[in-house]
């Protein structure tokens, strides 16, 4: 389940290269300076994954969550505070929101956020380690974050990739983080996959 330093310093600059195309879409569907940033990275069992759940609250969150599959499978999960998603998708239809009860118009912009922020992402570690990965539709739901952030699979030697990452809106004022959750059944696969791509670029 352990990763070494340089795979996690490859998959970091995989992330960001998909981030960056994403900030960038961003940047035009909102007018705005978008900044997306991947501050942080680790690989943790759902043991520890429900450890470091506790000791973020019961709040409702927003999340938008991509099923993919290929040389290793999981999920891939955007997620946000519900009020930073409320100013987001108020920027995105000009409209005054209020965080509660998200109707299917604001549940659809959000869902399209994620959708290109995940297969920016997605797609960057796709490109990168030369692997195709295949998608499912983006799914939006709303739920405390204990709920949104357990794996589906209770295995207890599945792994979690957990990246953390800050949405800056300036000029809106808009400030969340980002939490990607890879649940990969098949680590084994992926580690192979950076471990390829590091001796492709020597």
């Amino acid at each position: 389940m352990t990763m070494t330093p340089e795979q996690v310093d490859l998959l970091k600059e995989l992330i960001n290269i998909g981030i960056g195309r994403a900030a960038g879409i961003l940047n035009t569907m909102l007018h705005s300076c978008v900044l997306l940033q991947v501050p942080f990275i680790e690989a943790i069992s759902p043991l520890a994954l429900k450890e470091k759940q506790q000791g973020m609250g019961k709040e409702t969150l927003s999340s938008v969550q991509l099923a993919f599959k290929g040389p290793f499978s999981g999920t891939a999960s955007l997620v946000f505070p519900e009020e930073s998603a409320a100013k987001l998708v108020g920027v995105l239809t000009d409209d005054e929101l209020s965080p509660p009860d998200l109707d299917s118009i604001r549940a659809g912009a959000l869902a399209e956020i994620g959708n290109i922020v995940l297969n920016g992402v997605m797609g960057a570690i796709s490109n990168e380690i030369e692997q195709r990965i295949y998608y499912s539709v983006p799914r939006y739901v709303e739920n405390p974050i204990q709920v949104l952030l357990t794996p589906n699979d209770p295995n207890l030697d599945a792994t979690v990739i957990w990246v953390q990452a800050q949405f800056t809106i300036e000029q809106h004022q808009i400030d969340g983080d980002i939490i990607l959750l890879f649940e990969v059944g098949s680590f084994d696969m992926l580690l192979t996959a950076l471990d390829q791509r590091m001796e492709n670029l020597l």
